[in-house]
């Protein structure tokens, strides 16, 4: 019988940008964070290279930053949300400068600002070229544990949600200290990250394996969109896992993508070249790769140099693996780096289920479409995450007697890695119904003998609904319905991807 507890508060599980914005906003309500890591790891927000893009230069405005959202997102951004992104944004990173993330200024003091793929304008705030997320979570991180309405708890594993017998969401089940104790609360704000730890190549840390995502599904969440799945195109390609990330500043910079004759071929595949939208260049890669051609990120002549000091993070990376980006061209391929689908959520960062929100990655607000702009992540953490907070904060408490746990069951380390295997290869940058059948056959199988863990539960939305998709769009493409059907969104139950013969609406 597990010990229950209860927090006269809110409750937020991960602290990445998006938890702990969530915990700030929430005051003067009592937060208690839990996160299995240690602070300042094992979150995505940590490792992001590029910076936060909003519109904080006078040539730009929140209105074409919206635009370039929706544009990014093939047809399946939510109008209203992208703009509320775009509006909020300059005002969030304003107030992460305000906490002490020291973003590189101009000699004016305004921010300095880097062009990425499929934005109109130079709008991503950054620091020191590729320090952005790692610099923004040291300031918050800081200004959270001085915070006297925030307690964090790390070494606490998120292994169930508590439910009453009406769908309220009143707690969760965390395994601390190898036993699991129960946590009643007002409300529960998932921010527990991606679905990166699924794929065998990735960028993101190892142990996003999408538990929140699987867990809110468990408990009878909706969740949306969750084929959609953003390959980075340039992770670099040393044999490390997770994968290093060549940032798309270094393309915003001036480098370019060559075959192992060191000809350039992106032209070949979009007008744009490199800064082609993230899915277009991932796809190229992947198929210069396939066809045994190889593929580069050539930045000598862009940075050479220079590297130490503009890209330390790139250039520290590729030492590690044997390679002098200032001498020599990049081996890059693409990894899974962030996914779009997630716990639907509305603006304020309520799930269909009450009691229980979410934020960040973790969460589908409907921002990022089929194919999320380039540095929209961190803005969209540090937006909805305090959207989130200060909703959450204003929840009733809840009489927690009839409380019942809904839990998963662990999966095996061999089982997971057959898994992450199997994802890559058929959910990753291009798919077919013959791969994504396969990759559901094995997860049934898994389950059959490990039971319904959480990162099968999420795998299994991705690779149903990417099968049920019979169109490609944005990060989404099957190589045996390259075209495009009329654009409609997907919400599914764990019901609906468990049943044979799902179909997707717009078919």
């Amino acid at each position: 019988m597990a010990e229950r507890i209860r927090h006269d508060g809110v409750l937020v599980v991960g602290a990445g940008l998006a938890g702990l914005s969530a915990a700030l906003a929430a005051a003067p309500a009592k937060v208690l964070v839990l996160t299995e890591a240690p602070l300042n790891s094992g979150c995505s927000s940590a490792w992001a290279q590029g910076g936060v893009a909003a519109a904080l230069s006078a040539d730009d405005a929140p209105a074409l930053h919206a635009a370039d959202t929706e544009a990014a997102g093939a047809g399946l951004v939510v109008p209203e949300v992208a703009r509320l992104l775009a509006e909020e944004g300059p005002e969030a990173v304003r107030l992460l400068a305000a906490l002490g993330a020291p973003f590189d200024r101009r000699p004016d003091g305004g921010f300095a600002q880097s062009l990425e793929a499929a934005h109109s304008r130079p709008r991503v705030a950054r620091v020191k070229g590729d320090q952005a997320g790692r610099a923004i979570m040291a300031a918050v991180t800081v200004a959270a544990l001085a915070a006297p309405h925030i307690q964090v708890r790390p070494g606490a594993k998120l292994v169930g949600l508590l439910r009453d017998a009406a769908g309220r969401i009143g707690g969760v089940v965390a395994r601390i200290d190898g036993q699991p104790v129960e946590i009643a609360a007002r409300a529960v704000i998932l921010a527990t990250g991606g679905v990166g730890g699924l794929y065998a190549v990735t960028t993101t840390p190892a142990e996003l394996r999408g538990d929140g995502l699987g867990l809110a599904a468990l408990a009878g969440a909706v969740i949306a969109d969750p084929e959609f799945v953003q390959f980075h195109p340039t992770a670099i390609d040393i044999g490390r896992d997770p994968a290093p990330l060549a940032t798309e500043a270094l393309r915003g910079e001036g480098a370019v993508l060559v075959n192992a004759e060191g000809q350039r071929f992106m032209a070949a595949y979009h007008p744009a070249a490199e800064l082609a939208p993230r899915d277009v260049v991932a796809r190229a890669i992947h198929a210069e790769r396939q066809a045994g051609r190889g593929a580069f990120l050539d930045a000598r002549q862009a940075v050479g140099a220079h590297f130490p000091d503009e890209f330390p993070a790139v250039f520290a990376a590729c030492l590690g693996g044997g390679v002098d980006p200032r001498t020599q061209p990049i081996p890059v391929a693409p990894a899974c780096h962030y996914h779009m689908g997630g716990i639907a959520t509305d603006d304020q960062g309520r799930t269909t289920l009450p009691g229980l929100y979410a934020a960040g990655e973790c969460a589908s607000t409907g921002v990022h479409g089929a194919n999320r702009l380039a540095s929209n992540s961190l803005l969209e953490a540090a937006v909805f995450g305090a959207r989130a907070g200060r909703a959450a904060s204003l929840e009733e408490d809840l009489a927690t007697a009839g409380l019942q746990a809904v839990a998963a069951a662990d999966l095996p380390g061999p089982a997971l890695q057959a898994l992450r295997q199997a994802m890559s290869r058929d959910a990753g940058v291009v798919r077919d119904a013959a791969g994504l059948t396969r990759l559901i056959d094995l997860i049934d199988a898994l389950e059959a003998a490990h039971g319904r863990s959480a990162p099968l539960v999420a795998a299994r939305f991705v690779a149903a609904a990417a099968l049920a998709r019979r169109e490609s769009r944005g990060g989404h493409f099957r190589a045996d319905f390259p075209g495009a059907l009329p654009p409609a969104r997907s919400f599914l139950t764990l019901a609906e991807v468990e049943r044979p013969g799902l179909k997707y609406a717009a078919e």
